[in-house]
C-alpha cells in the first residue's frame, strides 16, 4: 500500500466528506484503479464507513476496482457513431491491442471500453483516449492513433 500517495491526496482536501468523489478520482488517477487497501486506509483515516465508500465507487461507472492500463481507450457506440462505422473502428482496435472491451493489455499500457455516447455526435465515429477526443476515426487510422500513446 502506498500510504504516502494517499496522504498527499488527502492533504489537498481538508473537508473530506464533501470531497470524497474528488479524492477517489485522484486515487484512481494515481493507481489507474481503486485498490482495496487504499480504500480501507481512506475509510480508517477519514471515519467514512468502507461500505459508504464502496457504494459511491460502485455507483459511478468511471471508477474501477480492477487495474486499468495507463491509457484508457473508449470507443463511442452511440447511434451517430454506430451509423458511421464505430463497430469497424472498435474491431480494428481489438485487433491491434489483442483485447476486447473491458480488458487491459498484459503490459498495462491500454484498457479498452465501449461507451454508449460521449456527446460528440458531429465527430462520429469518435474515440476518446484518456482525455483526448478523436473524431471521424477510420479503421486505417487506429494503428497510428494508438502508437501516439506507447
Amino acid at each position: 500500500m502506498d500510504v504516502a500517495a494517499v496522504e498527499a491526496i488527502l492533504e489537498k482536501y481538508p473537508q473530506v466528506r464533501g470531497n470524497l468523489i474528488g479524492i477517489l478520482h485522484e486515487v484512481q488517477n494515481h493507481f489507474h484503479y481503486l485498490p482495496e487497501a487504499e480504500l480501507r486506509y481512506i475509510s480508517k483515516r477519514t471515519g467514512i464507513p468502507i461500505t459508504q465508500i464502496y457504494s459511491i465507487v460502485n455507483f459511478y461507472n468511471r471508477f474501477s476496482l480492477t487495474p486499468k492500463g495507463r491509457n484508457e481507450v473508449c470507443v463511442c457506440l452511440g447511434t451517430a457513431c454506430h451509423v458511421n462505422g464505430a463497430e469497424k473502428v472498435l474491431n480494428a482496435i481489438e485487433e491491434k491491442l489483442h483485447i476486447k472491451p473491458g480488458e487491459t493489455t498484459d503490459d498495462m499500457r491500454y484498457s479498452l471500453e465501449e461507451v454508449r455516447c460521449i456527446g460528440a455526435c458531429s465527430l462520429a465515429p469518435a474515440v476518446v483516449i484518456n482525455e483526448e477526443t478523436y473524431g471521424q476515426v477510420t479503421p486505417r487510422q487506429v494503428g497510428k492513433l494508438l502508437d501516439k500513446y506507447k
